[in-house]
């Protein structure tokens, strides 16, 4: 059995986020920042500009699902970039900068500036801007889940 390229939409997809963050992680080493993620940068924007706040709050700023912010915060608390301490009830966690982190604003500022001037050049040499099919292609996966799409062509493997 031969598999179309096209068939392997999710393998291709992860490959180029693959491709895109690793040039980015490739960034942070030539900064002397090799033990910095990509992942983090967006959070660590996201609480420099509104301070602190509940991850649950974290992830829908940063438009991601609870459970990633919360693995990425898990993650930013071992490289000590953020704190977590108790929020109003015991289900809620308030994430912090920790000093480290306030340091590295000037730099990470720079680099996302640079990056995301970079992202519309990598935008300009497609024939459809990426950043608005990936918004498409998420709407349209709330309002239809895969899942759902799944179950409607092949009901017997439900």
């Amino acid at each position: 059995m031969t598999i179309a390229r096209s068939d392997l939409l999710g393998t291709r997809l992860r490959h180029l986020l693959d491709l895109l963050d690793g040039d980015v992680a490739a960034v942070y080493a030539d900064l002397g920042l090799a033990w910095f993620r990509p992942r983090f940068t967006p959070i660590v924007r996201s609480l420099a500009a509104s301070g602190p706040q509940p991850i649950r709050d974290l992830a829908e700023a940063i438009g991601v699902t609870h459970s990633a912010a919360s693995q990425t915060v898990a993650q930013m608390v071992k490289a000590e970039l953020v704190t977590l301490s108790p929020g109003a009830d015991a289900r809620q966690r308030i994430v912090r900068l920790t000093r480290k982190a306030e340091e590295l604003l000037p730099v990470l500022n720079a680099e996302w500036a640079a990056t995301t001037a970079a992202a519309k050049e990598f935008e300009a040499g497609l024939a459809y801007p990426l950043s608005r099919l990936v918004d498409e292609a998420i709407e349209e996966l709330r309002r239809k889940p895969m899942r759902q799409r799944i179950a409607e062509v092949a009901p017997d493997l439900g």
